[in-house]
């Protein structure tokens, strides 16, 4: 990368316990300019087939806008829009030809060589910004029980055992157009860590353990221990789980 850091990252997948796997997530690198990295994580909904066509969607989407894609000239948080709206719009047109409700969540971080960072969120799978251990920031979801949070009513660890905790107020694929809340950090630091990850993955953790986790281990141990320790959590009901982590660190 031109500002003198290199990236370490890893992704993980992983069914749970649920029969189908409508998780989709993807790390990657641009075909033509070094250090430019796209991280997505999209969770499918809508029966057993219609969840993970709309994650598919999304996938697919985001393939073909990072491939056309120049950060010497376009603006990443349009490009993140961008994204956000055409998986919206695949999704539905995908729904008018089967018999499902697809839907899928979106959490898509963009890397530039420069050091900025962008990134997207629609639904509840998340994107956190940690320095070590030190939460820096993170995307809030678009449901009910955040909106619960926000006005005081509930806390946040009430709000993870919530009954209500799987409505989502926005997502894709839906009859209302989705949110697409970005966000730009101007530059990324040695120490940074990005974890983008769907409700299977951060519903187990407080944000100091994950942080703690990120910091300790390299992104692939740092997978493989957040997947195991969220299936033994779940007690065998746990849900589909994804997620990608990115660490920044000194040449």
């Amino acid at each position: 990368m031109t500002m003198g850091f290199r990236i370490s990252a890893s992704t993980g997948i992983h069914k749970g316990d649920r029969e189908y796997q409508q998780d989709q997530v993807v790390l990657l690198s641009h075909a033509r300019v070094t250090g430019c990295v796209l991280g997505v994580v999209a969770d499918g909904m809508g029966g057993r087939s219609g969840g993970r066509k709309a994650s598919d969607q999304v996938m697919m989407t985001a393939r073909q806008l990072f491939e056309r894609y120049d950060p010497a000239t376009d603006d990443a948080a349009s490009m993140l829009r961008h994204l956000v709206d055409e998986a919206h719009l695949v999704i539905k047109l995908t729904a008018i030809s089967s018999e499902e409700e697809p839907h899928s969540t979106l959490a898509a971080f963009l890397i530039n060589p420069a050091g900025d960072c962008h990134w997207v969120h629609a639904g509840d799978s998340r994107i956190y910004q940690f320095n070590k251990a030190k939460l820096i920031r993170r995307t809030m979801d678009h449901s009910y029980v955040q909106t619960l949070v926000n006005r005081g009513e509930i806390t946040a660890e009430e709000a993870n055992s919530h009954p209500d905790s799987n409505i989502l107020l926005g997502c894709l694929g839906t009859e209302a157009d989705p949110p697409s809340d970005v966000y730009r950090i101007p530059m990324l630091r040695p120490g940074d860590t990005l974890i983008a990850c769907s409700d299977g993955v951060w519903h187990y953790f407080t944000d100091m353990e994950l942080g703690s986790v990120l910091d300790a281990m390299s992104p692939r141990e740092a997978t493989e221990f957040l997947i195991e320790k969220a299936r033994r959590r779940a007690h065998g009901g746990g849900d589909n789980l994804s997620l990608v982590i990115v660490k920044i660190e000194s040449l």
